[in-house]
């Protein structure tokens, strides 16, 4: 995933936090044991938030003990024990990381390079859980060729990210996925995407790749584009917040469910306001000096 999924940090309980930060880490520990040491560069908190989920879920209790870790092996600290569901998470971060930079090298970007450090990975990924690797596969290529066809419609743009987090979801969960699961993830899915548009629009511009908030509004810059659509995009975001909510209402969740509903309401919201407020900052510091 693209690394934008996080909680409201002060408005979130200690407990939380400390559950929050023991998922990382375990998860972190999962990509490790399901995928190889390497793999574990690719880590992400959308993962984890994922994780906190799935475990509710799923009726999975979360086991935290203190344990030392390579990077802060001087200090123990809360770490969820790597159970199954953790490890089938951790080999779903590692393919879709590796997904990621496949097509960062359809796009030109440099790191594509990187792809050779986490192939071994992938390959471990693919031995174990085959039928979710063919999924992201699936709609990785639907999306590639998607953007190759130019898409101005956001809509349908965003379309082959949601099918994929929501099918993923249908794997990770199990018996335990539901229509309001499947809702809930299709339309995360259509937010990392645009999240991803709005971050990467004046880079993408610049260097002439694809962005489907380009082609379907335009502007020369990420300021351009937000004063011809913010209305238009402002719709759409405020529409997916509210199929999240209806899904969560309808969510059987068997623990306390305070982290992930401060993401879902609080951290998403806030990670998508801070990306609309955000313009051509360098270009306006250009124009003031003239």
């Amino acid at each position: 995933m693209f690394g934008y999924i996080s909680p409201d940090a002060p408005y979130l309980f200690k407990k939380d936090e400390t559950l929050y930060k023991a998922l990382y880490c375990g998860l972190c520990k999962g990509v490790g044991k399901g995928c190889g040491q390497c793999a574990r560069a690719s880590l992400s908190y959308d993962m984890a938030f994922v994780s906190a989920f799935a475990h509710n879920i799923c009726n999975f209790d979360v086991d935290i003990k203190k344990r030392r870790c390579m990077l802060h092996w001087f200090r123990r600290r809360p770490i969820a024990v790597a159970d199954n569901l953790t490890v089938t998470l951790g080999c779903v971060n590692v393919a879709l990381a590796y997904f990621k930079l496949r097509d960062d090298k359809a796009d030109g970007d440099k790191r594509y390079l990187l792809t050779p450090f986490f192939y071994g990975g992938y390959k471990r990924a693919r031995k174990l859980h085959p039928q979710v690797v063919e999924i992201i596969k699936k709609y990785t290529d639907m999306q590639a060729e998607t953007e190759r066809a130019g898409c101005a419609i956001i809509d349908a743009a965003s379309e082959p990210t949601a099918l994929m987090m929501r099918d993923v979801s249908d794997y990770a969960l199990g018996g335990f996925s539901t229509q309001f699961t499947r809702i809930l993830f299709y339309a995360i899915g259509k937010w990392v995407y645009l999240a991803d548009a709005l971050d990467d629009y004046d880079k993408d511009v610049k260097k002439g790749r694809y962005n489907v908030l380009y082609n379907a509004i335009g502007g020369d810059c990420k300021a351009e584009m937000l004063a011809k659509g913010r209305e238009e995009l402002t719709f759409v975001f405020d529409s997916l917040f509210a199929d999240m909510r209806r899904a969560l209402d309808n969510i059987h969740f068997y623990f306390n469910h305070d982290l992930t509903d401060n993401i879902i309401l609080r951290g998403i919201p806030l990670k998508t306001r801070s990306l609309l407020s955000c313009g051509c900052g360098k270009r306006k510091k250009k124009e003031s000096k003239k």
